[in-house]
C-alpha cells in the first residue's frame, strides 16, 4: 500500500478530532475518557509507526513527505515520550484541580506536528507541521486562566514564537525565491549548483537559523524559554521540555542537511556560536536559580549547546550522535519534571529547590530515583547522560574542533554544581516536614520505570547507539 507510511498521522488526526467531539459532549469531570482514549491513540499511532516502518525512504504527497528510518525512530519516541507525560499530567491536573479534556486534546494535535516536521520533505511540510506544533503548545500554556504567571507566559510564548516563524518563513521565501523549488533534496541540488555564494541564500540561510534556534531555546532566542517554564502548568512545562525538542531536532536536519548541505562551511560557523553561547549561559545562570523549573530551563538551554555540537560536525555520525543526545534528553527530562510533580500536592507546585529538603527520608526511593536524574544531566558515568555527552564531544574531536571539545567538558563540569545540589539538599538537609507523597500508582510506576530506563540504557548505550547510526546512515 502506497499510502501506509501515513496511516500514523491519518490515526492521530481522526483520533484527535473523534475525542475532541467526544470530550465536548462528555459529562465526565474527570474526564478518564478523554484521558484514556488519548492514551489510546497515541499507542496506535505507535504501533503504526513500527509497522510501517520502511527500510529505504518513501517519498510521497509530490514531493513534500517522506518516510524514511529517521522519521520512524523519531515518531516512535515522540509517541512513548508523550504517553509518559500524559501519565504523569493527569495526576497533576486531577491533583491541581485544573482538569480539563483540552490538555489531551491539544496534546494530540502538537504531537501531530510533530510527525508532519519530522517527515518534512519540502518548506511548506517543515513550516505547517511547525505551525501546528506551535499554535497547540501557546494553547497549553494559557490553560490555567486564573493564574497571572500562566497568561504571562503564553503572551511572552506567543510573541515571541509569531516573531520567529516570520523570520523562519522569511528565510525560507528567499531559498524558494533563488532555488524556485519547494522540495528540500531539489533544493540542495539547486545551492550546489550555484557558482560561487549567493548573498540571498546567505541572508535565507541565517533566518532559517534564527527560527531552529528558537524552536530548540539556543542563546540569544532563549529568552521565552525560562519564563514558560516557570509559568506554565507543570505538567505542560514537561510537555513543552522534551518531545517538541525531539521535532525541533528534526527540523534542523531537514532543513540543513537535507535542505542546506553545501553551505554546511555557514551554518556550521553560526552553529557553533549558538552552541558555545547555550552552554556557557545556561550552566552559568542556572547555577543561581532557586526555583528549579527554571534550573531546569537554563538547564534545557545548556543541553541544547550540546545537542548542537553534533550537527555541527557535518558528518552522519555527529547527526547520530546528536539524535542519541536528544532523545536522552527528552528521557531525563520528563522524569525531572516528573519528579516536581510527584512531591506536590493539592494547590501546591513543589518547585523551589528547597522542597527537596530530606527526601531521602520521605522517600528513599524517589530520592534515589531523583539521584539518578540528576546524575545523568550531569554527565557522571556510567548513566546515560554521559554516554549522550561522549557521542557528540567525540564526533567535534573527529570533525577538528579539539577546542570547542574542551569548553564543552569545561562547562559540563561547571554544570555539575547546580546538579549536585540537589543531591546535598534530598541527602544531607534536614525536611521541612514529612508530609507522605501522594500520587496515583500508575505515576509511580511509570516514573520509577522512568529513571530505571536511564540507569539501565548507561550499561548499554549501545543498543541505542546503533538504532540512531542506522536511522541517519540513510
Amino acid at each position: 500500500m502506497i499510502w501506509a507510511p501515513l496511516a500514523p498521522e491519518i490515526a492521530l488526526l481522526s483520533a484527535a478530532c473523534l475525542l475532541l467531539i467526544i470530550d465536548t459532549l462528555s459529562r465526565d469531570e474527570k474526564r478518564r475518557l478523554t484521558y484514556w482514549l488519548g492514551l489510546a491513540a497515541l499507542i496506535l499511532s505507535a504501533v503504526l509507526v513500527l509497522a510501517f516502518s520502511p527500510l529505504e525512504p518513501v517519498v510521497l504527497l509530490h514531493g513534500h513527505y517522506v518516510s524514511d528510518p529517521m522519521s520512524a525512530v523519531l515518531k516512535e519516541a515522540i509517541c512513548v515520550i508523550t504517553i509518559a507525560v500524559f501519565f504523569y499530567a493527569y495526576d497533576y491536573f486531577e491533583e491541581h484541580g485544573l482538569l480539563q479534556g483540552e490538555f489531551f486534546v491539544l496534546s494530540l494535535f502538537a504531537v501531530l506536528g510533530m510527525m508532519v516536521m519530522v517527515s518534512a520533505h519540502s518548506l511548506l511540510t517543515v513550516y505547517l507541521g511547525l505551525e501546528l506544533l506551535s499554535l497547540s503548545l501557546y494553547a497549553l500554556v494559557a490553560m490555567h486562566r486564573d493564574s497571572p504567571t500562566a497568561s504571562e507566559a503564553a503572551i511572552k510564548y506567543f510573541v515571541l514564537g509569531a516573531l520567529a516563524s516570520g523570520m523562519l518563513l522569511y528565510g525560507m521565501s528567499m531559498l524558494y525565491g533563488v532555488t524556485g523549488t519547494l522540495e528540500l533534496p531539489a533544493v540542495s541540488a539547486v545551492i550546489a549548483q550555484e557558482a560561487g555564494r549567493n548573498l540571498i541564500l546567505v541572508f535565507g540561510l541565517v533566518f532559517v537559523i534564527v527560527g531552529i534556534a528558537f524552536k530548540l531555546g539556543a542563546v540569544p532566542f532563549h529568552m521565552w524559554v525560562p519564563d514558560v517554564y516557570e509559568g506554565s502548568p507543570t505538567a505542560v512545562t514537561l510537555f513543552i521540555s522534551s518531545a517538541p525538542k525531539i521535532a525541533a531536532f528534526a527540523m534542523a536536519i531537514r532543513l540543513l542537511v537535507d535542505g542546506m548541505a553545501p553551505l554546511v562551511s555557514d551554518w556550521q560557523g553560526m552553529l557553533i556560536i549558538l552552541s558555545l553561547l547555550s552552554m556557557a549561559a545556561g550552566n552559568v545562570i542556572a547555577i543561581s536559580q532557586t526555583n528549579i523549573k527554571r534550573m531546569l530551563a537554563y538547564s534545557t538551554i545548556a543541553h541544547v549547546g550540546f545537542l548542537l555540537l553534533g550537527i555541527l560536525s557535518g558528518t552522519r555520525t555527529g547527526y547520530a550522535g546528536s539524535m542519541f543526545y536528544v532523545l536522552v534528553y527528552a528521557l531525563m527530562s520528563i522524569g525531572a519534571f516528573g519528579m516536581v510533580i510527584l512531591l506536590g500536592r493539592h494547590r501546591f507546585e513543589a518547585d523551589r529547590l528547597d522542597d527537596f529538603q530530606g527526601l531521602s527520608r520521605r522517600s528513599p526511593w524517589f530520592a534515589f530515583i531523583m539521584l539518578i536524574l540528576m546524575f545523568s544531566m550531569a554527565g557522571a558515568p556510567p548513566l546515560i547522560g554521559f554516554w549522550a555527552k561522549w557521542f557528540v564531544i567525540k564526533e567535534v574531536i573527529a570533525a577538528g574542533y579539539v577546542w570547542l571539545a574542551v569548553l564543552a567538558v569545561t562547562f559540563s563540569v561547571i554544570g555539575a554544581y547546580y546538579y549536585l545540589r540537589i543531591v546535598k539538599l534530598m541527602y544531607f538537609d534536614e525536611p521541612t516536614h514529612l508530609t507522605a507523597l501522594k500520587a496515583s500508582q500508575e505515576m509511580r510506576f511509570i516514573l520509577s520505570l522512568n529513571g530505571l530506563a536511564v540507569l539501565l540504557l548507561g550499561f548499554m548505550p549501545g543498543l541505542l547507539m546503533a538504532v540512531c547510526v542506522q536511522a541517519m546512515r540513510m
